[in-house]
């Protein structure tokens, strides 16, 4: 199975065609070099308020509010990108406002055949709990996408190996962990759980960030990261499970092949057995 992983530039827009536009051509860049699926970081689609005007622009509550307006717009698009091209899109993040009136931070994953699938970040960061006010959401799933497995633990989600654990337990043998970082300790903090995942869970971890700067948007303001690709460091893997990494803070797509015999194989007779021992 073949994977992209967009290591995000943000960027402004004038209008929604504009966002759709640059979406597009990652989805179909990750195509042509045969992926099945590409991820995307974690809140990519707040670029989506720089289409508003002041003072919604600069204002980070205003701006929760009035891209509800722009929500089904986007994920009608995911889904729209997903069937054009035939891959699984793990679209990062939006806030969306729910029926008890409180913003949570959702990835929707759009797959090829049309259907939509939904992931809440389950644990706040300081900022969005104390400085934005985006809830906690519920609920973990794992998408059979026929060649593998899927699972989304959302940035500092990952940092909690008790719930990545339980997307393994029911089946996911890949993780897709899209994050948005505003700093290096930020950065690492995510890369050396994405790296821990894969080795207690014996599996891959796909992980990719937002990049640059956009003094425009109050909530993605600074950005640093990398795109990679990480796996067990054990037979048939690189000895430090880093089987695929983009330059720090360089916007780039990443592709990467997984194989999931490797994964068994491991799993199975792997110098350590993490995933059977698991305590």
């Amino acid at each position: 199975m073949i994977v992209a992983a967009a290591a995000y530039g943000v960027s402004a827009h004038a209008d929604f065609s504009s966002f759709l536009a640059k979406l597009r051509g990652l989805a179909a860049a990750a195509a042509e070099q045969g992926a099945q699926l590409l991820l995307l970081p974690e809140y990519h689609a707040m670029e989506l308020a720089t289409i508003f005007a002041e003072p919604i622009k600069s204002d980070l509550q205003a701006q929760l509010s009035a891209l509800q307006t722009i929500v089904p717009q986007y994920e009608a698009a995911l889904s729209e990108l997903a069937r054009a091209f035939q891959l699984c899109i793990v679209g990062g993040t939006l806030p969306v406002q729910d029926a008890d009136g409180q913003f949570r931070n959702r990835c929707t994953i759009a797959t090829a055949d049309g259907r939509r699938h939904h992931q809440y970040k389950l644990n706040m960061t300081r900022f969005e709990r104390e400085s934005w006010g985006v809830s906690a959401g519920q609920g973990q799933l794992v998408v059979d996408l026929g060649a593998c497995r899927l699972g989304v633990a959302i940035c500092y989600d990952s940092e909690f190996p008790v719930l990545v654990r339980e997307l393994v337990k029911d089946g996911a043998n890949l993780i897709c962990v899209p994050s948005c970082t505003d700093s290096m300790h930020g950065y690492h903090r995510v890369e050396v759980a994405c790296r821990a995942r894969a080795l207690e869970n014996q599996c891959y971890v796909l992980v990719t960030h937002t990049i640059g700067d956009l003094p425009s948007s109050p909530a993605i303001d600074e950005n640093h990261g990398a795109a990679a690709l990480y796996g067990p460091p054990d037979r048939g893997f690189p000895a430090n499970g880093v089987i695929a990494q983009t330059e720090i803070d360089a916007p780039t797509l990443l592709i990467a092949e997984l194989d999931f015999d490797k994964v068994d194989a491991v799993r199975q007779d792997g110098q350590v057995l993490n995933h059977r021992d698991w305590r």
